[in-house]
């Protein structure tokens, strides 16, 4: 700060006559002399004084808390007999019924592609039903179908658990030559249909 107040009045020289600009630094000194800050024991705390608002602001607090309560709606009491879950894992408590991805460990040889290879790889696959997804068209197709107006084999009156997204999986065959096979594994399963 000292600086920029010197180059000021290096600037600001020329502007001022000779009086004003000994004036001025007699000011500038007299200001640079004084302390900023009082020393700290020049400070005395009276305690003799009593504010009244540290007591105030912690009563207008508590009455701000009951208003807060008081605006909330009470929460039922929970069954004693329902089952505790918490959100995180709520997915997971699905039936295993529902469709999801499944893992096992399989000999390139016996997926039945073809390639001769005993290097085992993580093959996943879908798993489970999709009763849970039907919509209304499965519902009235399957009520069609059962009533005999459409007859039809290759009709599906139901959601399918099927990979909506495929991993690609790389191994080494019996030749010693890395193999690549793309769109075997399933990455995501979903119920499609």
């Amino acid at each position: 700060m000292l600086w920029v107040v010197a180059s000021l009045l290096t600037l600001v020289e020329d502007v001022f006559s000779e009086e004003d600009n000994k004036e001025a630094q007699s000011e500038l000194q007299r200001f640079l002399r004084q302390p900023s800050w009082p020393p700290a024991n020049d400070l005395e705390w009276d305690s003799s004084i009593d504010t009244p608002w540290p007591q105030a602001l912690e009563e207008w607090s508590l009455m701000q808390d009951e208003e807060v309560h008081q605006g909330r709606w009470p929460r039922s009491p929970r069954d004693p007999n329902s089952p505790r879950t918490s959100r995180r894992n709520r997915k997971k408590s699905k039936s295993s019924r529902d469709c999801h991805v499944e893992k096992k460990e399989m000999r390139v040889r016996d997926l039945g592609l073809g390639y001769d290879s005993d290097e085992i790889i993580l093959f996943k696959y879908c798993v489970g039903t999709c009763h849970s997804s039907r919509k209304n068209y499965d519902l009235a197709l399957k009520a069609l179908m059962d009533n005999g107006s459409i007859s039809g084999k290759k009709v599906s009156s139901h959601p399918c658990c099927r990979p909506t997204r495929y991993e690609t999986v790389s191994f080494m065959d019996s030749q010693t030559i890395w193999q690549t096979i793309k769109w075997l594994s399933a990455a995501n399963c979903s119920c499609v249909g």
